[in-house]
């Protein structure tokens, strides 16, 4: 199958690759319908196979496509398509479109060497910005690493493949598949190695493994096997970075191992946690320690591990922090259990006096808001409103054929979308139909106009026969509208065709002069005989020399025809 310039969907027309990988191919498209520049991830057609993936994968994707922030890679559409493989049989092939972005993966960064600590802040920042987001909005990414982040050309950090990793994870996907999505072993989390259920801690503890990397230029675990690998995720503790780059400091040190801690309520509870504490180790200061205790925000996204005397969570401290003390009870102490109790009941007195309080108010955090629909209005007022509401504006005039020009066709994001504030919004512009220089295609048959009538965007319509003097059969005489005319993309052009026929004048009673310029004016061939009925002008009562007969009757006849008439001389 070969998926350079094929259109998918009916929409999406499909360009150079510009990235491989063990489970999907993307490539770089272009929107025909918005006219703006994609990246289309097509996924191998194996993964299509079950029907519970396919719905999982749509579920997901649309979750996805609901996030819009600027550290986060937009999904714009996603769906199957039905494809005929080189052997002959049909497969479903899976696809993503996304926002194109221009840049570098950090796999690819990496690969260079170790980053410089300030600038490691400054994009693990970034990927944490990503991360409060959507853990905020109960999204998971589950595959936090290098291959799945970029920078732009500006610098700015964008994490992708959001939800992708939970579609396949959730779905009758094998092993082998999910693991191939998930990534190597080498950015798996203990619970993951163990097979337990993820979190929103997962994807902190993928991101520390991330700071790591870059902080050192490799992962902290590795081996010959992913299964050996996994196993030191689960009972081996990492080094410290700055053992490896002595540029790193204490203080990034101590980040690294909170991140990496074993059982994950010793480490990060959330991703603005984890922000704080990078953002005082970049600035050179250690970290205040936090006791590990259970996260209202982080328990939304799975419920702790039972903890029992002796087992291996129990005894779980976190690496390289002996202040971090160690739960060896089999329940929880009373005081916890009143105080859960108690926070409960505060909760749901809040929430009561909120329902109870609740007017015609907006539900949306007060940093996000809700496309209004612009279309129809013009690109001035449009602009004025989504300006008010803090969203920069960026305008693109396209043709359209309904809409009238200067009026506003729609946004991108559409109407109705969840945005935060400061999100840049396409607005699209109508510049009316098209116009289109209509060529002259007198001469031409009209098998031969048709396609190019097509190709510029025309409608071919219906064909006319008329008598001609000059023009062979089935050559166009003229088109309507003219030659020249100004048209329209989408108007029809109708076409004279010449049927062969030329229209044979009356020239009985004519003067044999005018007659004979009359036939040749139809291109006839004319020939002139004396009338050889005697008094011929007492017969007909005729004077001068005038015509008396003509051997084709006035009427349609074959072009180039010879006409013999006869005169007589009075």
């Amino acid at each position: 199958m070969t998926d350079d310039n094929r259109l998918l969907a009916g929409r999406y027309r499909i360009g150079d690759i510009i990235g491989r990988g063990g489970m999907s191919n993307v490539y770089v498209g272009r929107d025909e319908r918005l006219g703006r520049q994609v990246a289309i991830k097509l996924l191998k057609s194996s993964l299509a196979g079950d029907p519970i993936f396919r719905t999982r994968f749509r579920q997901e994707a649309q979750a996805a496509s609901r996030m819009a922030h600027p550290t986060i890679v937009r999904v714009f559409d996603a769906g199957e398509e039905r494809v005929v493989e080189p052997g002959g049989a049909e497969a479903i092939v899976p696809f993503i479109v996304m926002e194109h972005v221009q840049g570098i993966l950090l796999k690819d960064l990496i690969r260079q060497g170790p980053v410089d600590p300030a600038e490691a802040v400054r994009i693990t920042d970034g990927i944490l910005t990503a991360l409060e987001y959507s853990h905020r909005a109960g999204v998971v990414h589950r595959d936090i690493k290098p291959g799945n982040i970029m920078l732009t050309n500006s610098g700015q950090v964008k994490v992708m493949d959001f939800g992708i990793a939970r579609a396949i994870s959730d779905s009758s996907a094998t092993v082998a598949q999910t693991t191939a999505i998930l990534g190597t072993a080498q950015y798996f989390s203990p619970e993951q190695a163990r097979g337990e259920s993820v979190d929103a801690r997962t994807d902190l503890y993928s991101t520390g493994i991330v700071l790591f990397e870059l902080l050192t230029g490799r992962a902290p675990f590795r081996g010959e096997t992913p299964v050996a690998v996994a196993y030191q995720h689960v009972s081996e503790a990492p080094v410290a970075p700055s053992s490896i780059n002595p540029k790193v400091s204490p203080a990034l040190d101590q980040v690294v191992a909170h991140a990496l801690a074993k059982d994950r309520f010793a480490r990060f509870q959330n991703a603005a946690d984890f922000k704080t504490d990078l953002q005082i180790a970049g600035a050179g200061k250690i970290p205040s320690k936090r006791l590990p205790a259970e996260d209202f925000q982080a328990s939304l996204f799975g419920a702790p591990p039972t903890l029992t005397a002796g087992s291996d969570s129990a005894l779980t401290q976190l690496a390289g922090d002996d202040e971090y003390s160690v739960r060896t009870q089999s329940r929880p102490p009373v005081i916890w259990i009143w105080a859960g109790i108690a926070s409960v009941a505060v909760i749901l007195i809040a929430i009561l006096f909120w329902v109870f309080s609740l007017r015609e108010t907006s539900i949306m955090p007060v940093s996000s808001r809700q496309i209004p629909v612009v279309t129809g209005q013009t690109y001035d007022s449009a602009n004025a409103t989504l300006q008010q509401l803090n969203l920069v504006t960026q305008r693109f005039d396209k043709n359209d054929p309904t809409i009238p020009a200067g009026d506003v066709i729609g946004t991108d994001p559409t109407a109705g979308t969840i945005v935060q504030s400061q999100t840049l919004i396409s607005v699209y512009v109508s510049l009316g139909k098209q116009t289109v220089a209509l060529p002259d295609f007198a001469g031409t048959t009209v098998a031969d106009a048709s396609p190019k009538i097509t190709a510029l965007g025309l409608l071919v319509g219906s064909t006319a026969k008329q008598n001609s003097p000059t023009v062979p059969a089935d050559v166009i005489i003229s088109t309507a509208p003219a030659a020249g005319a100004q048209s329209f993309v989408g108007d029809t052009i109708n076409f004279v065709v010449s049927n062969g026929l030329v229209t044979v004048p009356l020239v009985t009673g004519q003067p044999l002069d005018l007659a004979t310029s009359t036939l040749k004016a139809q291109n006839l061939t004319v020939t002139a005989d004396p009338d050889s009925k005697a008094n011929c002008d007492k017969i007909t009562g005729i004077s001068g020399t005038q015509v008396t007969y003509q051997s084709i009757e006035a009427g349609d006849a074959p072009q180039a025809s010879t006409i013999n008439i006869k005169y007589c001389n009075g």
